[in-house]
């Protein structure tokens, strides 16, 4: 096998790329020996023989497939209703094509296709039970399905046509219906009807004959068009309904389990070739296979079609956020990932690798195959003992990816089960369906990350580098450093991380202490154990075992480049921000138009000397921010350039959520300034901290003033604020009471107490610049809220400030916490629905309000905000 490729033990090959050491082998490392399958496996054993597959199985695909249909008819109504303009265009298009058809004509070939439609089931039922097939039990089986999902789809349709009649709005029934031929008061149904039954009986039952169904429905519903008894939307539906309570059936009931019996899977041996005398099941959708006498034993793997379409969501996801993530192999057909899997496997073992040897391939049915290894006795890496886990075998591992790297091969999922050991002590890699032919070098550097985690995870992160520099030598390994981040590492990595991190967490420092220590002192004095090369050392805690890995590559590579690896395309903030704004134009556009007052001529007629004092408001709030963020750092600030930095915050929160863009931006500024990271982000801490502490008193002291005004306790608002401090305290109470919770608490309040609050002491030393601080916290409120108070009187209302300012303080809180740009949508519905209630004004001066205080606040200062930004850039302070 590899051993063949080389021809020592050390030193580096003379085809060796750049930057690699030698690969080498362990000497004289037998032939495993593939052909002896134990006689029983135990029932201890990972993979131990189980029943054959029997009875039914709810498959995940039918749940994926039921939610699409529903969605789909959802999107249908929604559709129909909000464009009925052009869904009746549409209809009004058709039967004006139909009136062309001769009325006779149609109505023979309408009356012919719904005969043919009706009879095509029972053709399908009759075709399957008189044909030659053994399990017969099956076929029953799949009709009942059928036959149920027929019962459903018909029901499902009727339900949608009464439905429609009486609940749905005239545009709805409007644009799914259409004036029957030679009536005047009746229409045609929403639904057409006949297309659902049979639609879902042929899906639920697994028919395989196609062609001839979809004749028959293409004609059927081209024949009720013909005719008019349907519109376009209705036959949509129809085909819609049949597909969707197929599969709700499907996954209601469950289905036959697919997967194939052993003597059905011993015949397909048999047809490639093989000598097979019998199959013993080894775990999902895996058996252990005996040969004839002089043949090697076989471990045969299954591929489900419907096993792997339940990880299609997930693996769809992670390929479309991560450069690095794998095709998912449901968008592939069974054939290719048949073909794609024995490719790979063929190309590791002609570049040396050792791994199990394909024996054959072979289809089952349409949803399944099979691909059969020649077996390979072995232990993968989680169920050796640390002891085992020595640096030979640990280069040997090494040795092997490098055969991998050096044909620019990836693997994709190094985890321990694919780290395979024989009797030997060989390591073998295995399970090569992910990997990839002529992979780039990102994929390829990813690798060498996935397999440095994997080995720190059970020998820590000294013994792990070290073993690879060896092998790879410290160029490569260091280039793999941009790599070495959770995101890119795989998912069972990602989990044995955190679950660890737990474990250690719970464990008692101490006793852990102490029993390391003695554990030590034994092996000193008795000399046995391992030598220190070889000792199996426990992990560092795993949220700080990626830093150790990265400090151990830095030692041997100083110049490796640390810089993290953009690998994502694509955050889920990202989704978040823009389905926000989707859902901020769905609700604030209709309000700009449906209102009974036009805000856009409210804003165009606004009092231009409130509009200059609202002006003139936001212009200070800039001024006022900037006391605020440079009264809470000790160091000395350029003021000038603080005032720029908060107004190109407006140029940044355009694309980020809440607050998180301020944040980024103060903290990015204080590093500019030279202030070391920690401080920096300590001394924005210190000024959120107490923003939020003035945030409320604010809160309480406009809500108190509110209460005293004549008419101001529409909301009694005060015991509304008092309920909901009350609440807050025994939420606190309660997550302080489940350890789990507790520990997530400290874990993110412990910044505050390591950080910030030695900053805030820092900070006490100087009460001038403290008070500076505090004030501007409290001026920036107040500027903000006058904006809002100005531009509310600009457009003719004539609230009262105090209401006002609970309107802003509690908006703006929303806005923070919403994960929209600038809070856009959340903030802007917010200030608009507590306007109309807490100042009694009506909807359309209440959005005129807010639309002119966003226009002053959110949209102008961008120009501006851009140029502060890229100026402060061009000057180094950003």
């Amino acid at each position: 096998m590899a051993g063949s490729t080389n021809s020592d033990t050390g030193g580096a090959r003379t085809d060796d790329p750049p930057g690699y050491a030698g690969v080498p082998e362990p000497a004289d490392v037998p032939e495993p020996a593939g052909s002896e399958l134990p006689p029983d496996i135990p029932a201890d054993r990972p993979g131990a023989p189980g029943p054959a597959p029997t009875g039914r199985i709810r498959q995940p695909v039918a749940l994926i497939r039921l939610l699409v249909g529903l969605a789909a008819i959802t999107l249908t109504l929604l559709l129909a209703d909000y464009a009925r303009a052009t869904t009746s265009g549409i209809a009004a298009d058709v039967a004006q094509a139909a009136r062309l058809v001769p009325r006779p004509l149609a109505a023979i070939a309408g009356g012919l296709s719904t005969a043919a439609l009706l009879l095509v089931p029972v053709w399908s039922a009759m075709r399957r039970l008189l044909s030659a097939v053994p399990d017969r039990r099956r076929i029953l089986q799949h009709l009942s399905d059928g036959l149920l999902a027929a019962v459903l789809a018909y029901g499902a349709a009727l339900a949608v046509d009464l439905g429609v009649d009486e609940l749905a709005p005239a545009s709805l029934v409007a644009a799914l219906t259409q004036p029957l031929p030679g009536h005047t008061l009746a229409h045609t149904e929403p639904v057409y009807g006949y297309l659902a039954p049979v639609l879902a009986f042929m899906t639920a039952s697994a028919a395989r004959e196609h062609r001839v169904p979809r004749i028959v429905l293409s004609v059927s519903a081209l024949a009720g068009l013909a005719a008019g008894y349907a519109t376009p939307t209705a036959l949509l539906l129809g085909l819609l309904i049949g597909w969707t309570a197929a599969h709700g059936t499907l996954y209601a009931v469950g289905t036959p389990d697919p997967r194939p019996r052993p003597a059905q899977l011993l015949q397909s041996l048999r047809d490639a070739g093989l000598r097979p005398i019998a199959a013993h099941p080894a775990g999902p959708d895996r058996y252990l296979v005996r040969q004839e006498a002089g043949r090697p034993d076989l471990d045969v793997q299954l591929l489900d079609r419907q096993a792997v379409t339940a990880a299609l969501v997930q693996r769809a996801w992670r390929r479309l956020r991560l450069r690095t993530a794998p095709h998912p192999r449901a968008l592939r057909s069974l054939r290719t990932g048949l073909e794609h899997e024995a490719l790979v496997s063929y190309a590791a073992v002609a570049a040396g690798v050792r791994t199990r040897r394909i024996a054959a391939t072979a289809g089952l049915c349409r949803d399944s195959a099979l691909v059969a290894y020649e077996y390979l006795p072995g232990r993968t890496l989680d169920q050796l003992a640390d002891d085992e886990l020595t640096d030979r075998l640990l280069t040997d591992a090494w040795s092997q990816l490098a055969l991998l790297q050096r044909r620019e091969i990836s693997h994709r999922a190094l985890v321990p089960s694919s780290l395979l050991v024989d009797r030997a002590g060989a390591v073998h890699l295995v399970d090569l369906a992910d990997g990839d032919i002529a992979a780039g070098e990102l994929v390829l550097r990813c690798d060498i990350a996935q397999l440095l985690t994997t080995l720190a995870l059970r020998v820590g992160a000294e013994r792990s580098v070290r073993t690879a520099v060896a092998v790879l030598g410290p160029d490569v390994v260091g280039a793999a450093l941009p790599l070495l981040q959770p995101i890119a590492l795989a998912r069972t990595t990602r989990s044995a991380l955190k679950q660890a991190a737990r474990a250690h967490c719970a464990a008692p420092a101490p006793a852990t202490a102490t029993a390391t220590a003695t554990a030590t002192a034994t092996a000193t004095a008795t000399g046995s154990g391992a030598g220190p090369a070889d000792a199996p050392a426990a992990p560092p805690p795993p949220g700080e075992l990626l830093d150790a890995i990265r400090a151990e590559v830095l030692r041997t590579q100083p110049q490796a480049p640390v810089r993290a690896v953009k690998v994502e395309r694509l955050r889920p903030r990202t989704l978040l921000a823009v389905a926000g704004g989707v859902v901020a134009g769905w609700l604030l556009l209709p309000q700009l138009f449906a209102s009974e007052q036009n805000p856009i001529a409210a804003v165009a007629d606004a009092d231009p000397i409130w509009l200059a004092l609202a002006v003139l408001a936001a212009v200070a709030s800039h001024f006022t921010a900037a006391m605020g963020f440079v009264g809470f750092v000790p160091e000395r600030l350029d003021f000038r350039n603080a005032v720029l930095a908060q107004l190109a915050g407006s140029f940044v929160k355009l694309v980020s959520p809440g607050g998180v863009g301020g944040v980024a931006l103060n903290t990015r500024f204080l590093q500019r300034a030279g202030i070391p990271t920690a401080q920096a982000l300590s001394s924005v801490g210190v000024g959120q901290l107490f923003g939020l502490v003035l945030h409320l008193l604010q809160l309480g002291a406009f809500v108190y003033l509110l209460d005293l005004e004549p008419g101001g306790s529409e909301l009694d608002a005060l015991p509304a604020v008092v309920s909901g401090l009350a609440g807050a305290g025994v939420l606190l109470a309660g997550v302080s009471a489940v350890p789990p919770a507790r520990r997530w608490l400290a874990a993110r309040l412990r910044p505050l107490t390591s950080e910030v609050l030695p900053r805030l002491l820092e900070l006490l030393r100087s009460p001038g610049r403290l008070a500076v601080g505090v004030a501007g916290q409290l001026l920036v409120s107040l500027c903000l809220v006058a904006c809002l108070y100005c531009c509310v009187r600009a457009v003719g209302r004539e609230p009262a400030f105090a209401s006002v300012a609970v309107v802003f303080l509690i908006g703006n809180a929303v806005g923070n916490a919403a994960p929209t740009p600038g809070g856009a949508g959340a903030v802007d519905s917010a200030l608009v629905t507590l306007l109309e209630h807490t100042a009694s004004m009506e909807e359309g001066g209440a959005l005129a309000g807010v639309a002119l205080y966003r226009l002053l606040t959110l949209v102008l200062p961008v120009l501006p905000g851009w140029a502060a930004f890229a100026w402060l850039q061009r000057r180094g302070a950003l």
